[in-house]
């Protein structure tokens, strides 16, 4: 084991996306701002999917969802390949100590993922229930994580992935999903600046004042991890990574691939080895994170892996790291079939959908929300096209698709034929057919299962 090996803290939370002050938005997050002045910020950084555990899975495995079976929820029938390995894994072997903190959301059975100590419950996935997912609050995970913190020898380097509920909507009494504004803070839907890809109505503004609410507890759990590192006089041999795993939970947002739906925050944060207050705007996808904390460490970056490491960008003048021209993004499977596929250049986005689709999926928690209610008549109708092309120079929200124009179909052709390609090179198996979520072969069996 190198002794000069960081601990790594891996702080995630749900549906939060680029929502925070430090990307521009008008909020006050100035714990995770402070964080981000003196650390990397990453402004164009993706998940792999616009939802939970296929965009976790690809953060975990530096594969993508199609790649490492995870292509639908975790609870919903869908789990990773046997064969794949996760980040603690890649790290136990090396001589680290595992820690689980909070939620998880990439495999019904937490014991496949061999971490070496789980510190909290129903790290799965809490529900949607305000009462259920007590224990993954931001507020309970950071107070657990402060207190082994506080407890530890420091002997040998530790991981830690840290998980939060927010900003996952929770249902009320009357099948409303919110965001729980009775527990949380809530802000006056006046004074915050509407989504610029959104009709700006009043549903909308209050779901986003609700939702600030979570925000805010995500910031102050960040800020007491912080202090514990402090106290523990570990905070300048520690890599923290905050990130997020996809956008925020509002229509044309999660569950969407277009830019609201697969941004994701991501800051690094490590002394001495990554500068400090330098902001990024190369292409990154978060399957790109696990080579690079295993190049970090300067460990061999398996040769399957779909992403790439970017270390010597982060620590180096940059001349040696092979920027991306292109991200690739996909969904299949939500609470609904939704298969589509996606390439993004610096320019350009094109979207390929494989079945006849509403013009704008929701998931279930948006379509029953205030932001929901205002659009899903117009949006949940519809035929989607089955191609989409969008010129992020002239129509950066997405909402102009040029597909079909003269002199865009130069560009509609390179991009969908590398979007077959890749699928083709990843051996997707949406070209072999419509794909069935996990437990279908039995429902097949059904007529001939022994009763």
């Amino acid at each position: 084991m190198d002794d000069s090996w960081p601990n790594i803290l891996l702080i995630h939370g749900h549906d939060f996306g680029q929502y925070l002050g430090c990307y521009g938005i008008d909020i006050e997050t100035p714990r995770i701002d402070q964080l981000a002045d003196n650390s990397a910020l990453f402004e164009r950084h993706f998940g792999s999917a616009p939802q939970c555990s296929p965009s976790r899975g690809s953060l975990m495995t530096g594969r993508f969802p199609h790649v490492n079976g995870l292509m639908g929820l975790a609870h919903g029938g869908w789990e990773l390949h046997d064969n794949e390995r996760i980040l603690p894994q890649y790290l136990s072997d090396i001589g680290y100590e595992t820690h689980l903190f909070g939620l998880q959301h990439i495999t019904q059975d937490t014991d496949r993922l061999e971490y070496d100590f789980v510190h909290t419950e129903g790290n799965l996935y809490p529900g949607v229930k305000p009462a259920v997912h007590q224990a993954n609050r931001a507020h309970s995970v950071a107070s657990v994580v402060s207190s082994v913190l506080e407890t530890s020898a420091y002997e040998t380097p530790f991981f830690a992935s840290i998980g939060f509920f927010e900003c996952h909507r929770v249902e009320d009494e009357d099948g409303r999903f919110g965001f729980d504004a009775e527990y949380y803070n809530t802000d006056d839907p006046d004074d915050i600046q509407p989504l610029p890809y959104l009709p700006d109505r009043r549903g909308t503004r209050q779901d986003l004042a609700e939702m600030r609410g979570m925000v805010y507890a995500i910031d102050e759990a960040v800020g007491a991890i912080l202090d514990a590192l402090e106290e523990a006089a570990i905070i300048d041999e520690t890599l923290v990574i905050v990130t997020s795993e996809h956008g925020i939970a509002f229509p044309r947002a999660k569950g969407s691939c277009y830019d609201a739906g697969i941004e994701a925050t991501l800051i690094m944060h490590y002394p001495g080895v990554i500068e400090g207050g330098k902001r990024y705007d190369e292409l990154l996808s978060n399957v790109d994170i696990l080579p690079t904390i295993l190049d970090l460490l300067t460990v061999d970056v398996p040769g399957n892996l779909d992403g790439r490491s970017f270390a010597d960008m982060i620590t180096d003048s940059g001349d040696n790291y092979d920027e991306r021209d292109r991200i690739f993004a996909e969904m299949t499977w939500h609470d609904m079939y939704n298969p589509v596929r996606a390439i993004r250049t610096d320019r350009y986005k094109y979207i390929r959908s494989f079945w006849r689709l509403p013009k704008v999926y929701l998931p279930t928690d948006v379509f029953a929300s205030e932001a929901g209610r205002g659009v899903r008549e117009s949006y949940g109708v519809p035929t989607r096209k089955y191609e989409e092309l969008y010129d992020l120079r002239d129509a950066p929200q997405e909402d102009d698709n040029v597909v079909n124009e003269p002199r865009y179909q130069d560009v509609r052709m390179d991009l969908s034929k590398q979007l077959y390609e890749w699928m083709i090179g990843t051996e997707d198996p949406l070209l072999d057919g419509p794909v069935e979520p996990g437990d279908y072969a039995e429902i097949q069996m059904w007529p001939h299962n022994d009763p």
